[in-house]
């Protein structure tokens, strides 16, 4: 049991909300277009290390030009999914009103913030949260401490009082060079990460509490 914590940072794409598969398809889109096929495994292993999927079309000798202009196109296409596709990761909301009667909590992702906010318009989940920290709140992303680091500073915690949510291997490493033990929550989508650094593993949201209390 971990007993003394009193801060909780979540990650948010895979632990609050179920949208990395639609990342994924995204960038898949887009780099259709330009003749190259992302393979979910291949893409998997670039997210785990912190790499991005744009590697393939850089390795294929297309232009930086054609790349940025794509990458705008993929952005488009990830909004529209988040438009229309259904997010929700069951109890999410149920389990966060619970733990928000002891912990302070905040949500440390590297979404961007216009598609955090199209992501949770209306969903009820940041009502619990202290702060959001997006990609644009740091200087350096996961697997850098930068974000988890942030994260402390804004709540005036210390590493010792705090826990971090992760279901990838680059959000693991960001909070474990935080010195911030980590729970890892099982995702279909990042099961083929190396989770060695992790201090616990939880099915579901809902056995948070039970590893807490």
């Amino acid at each position: 049991k971990l007993l003394m914590k009193k801060y909780i940072l979540f990650d948010n794409d895979g632990v609050l909300v179920e949208t990395e598969n639609w990342y994924y398809e995204a960038n898949k889109k887009a780099l259709k277009q330009l003749g190259l096929n992302l393979q979910m495994d291949e893409y998997q292993e670039i997210m785990a290390r912190g790499g991005t999927a744009w590697e393939l079309a850089i390795n294929a000798g297309i232009t930086t030009e054609m790349i940025d202009k794509k990458r705008v196109q993929r952005d488009n296409y990830y909004q529209e999914f988040l438009h229309t596709k259904n997010l929700e990761i069951p109890n999410v909301k149920k389990v966060l009103k619970n733990l928000s009667k002891k912990y302070k909590m905040a949500i440390v992702t590297t979404s961007r913030r216009v598609d955090f906010e199209l992501i949770h318009k209306n969903r009820g989940i940041s009502d619990y949260m202290q702060f959001v920290l997006c990609v644009e709140d740091y200087e350096r992303a996961k697997p850098y401490p930068d974000p988890y680091l942030k994260g402390l500073e804004l709540l005036k915690a210390s590493a010792k009082d705090t826990i971090v949510v992760e279901d990838s291997q680059r959000g693991l490493i960001s909070a474990v060079n935080a010195n911030i033990e980590c729970v890892i929550v099982k995702n279909e989508f990042t099961k083929t990460h190396d989770f060695s650094k992790a201090n616990y593993f939880i099915d579901t949201l809902e056995q948070l509490e039970t590893i807490l209390n």
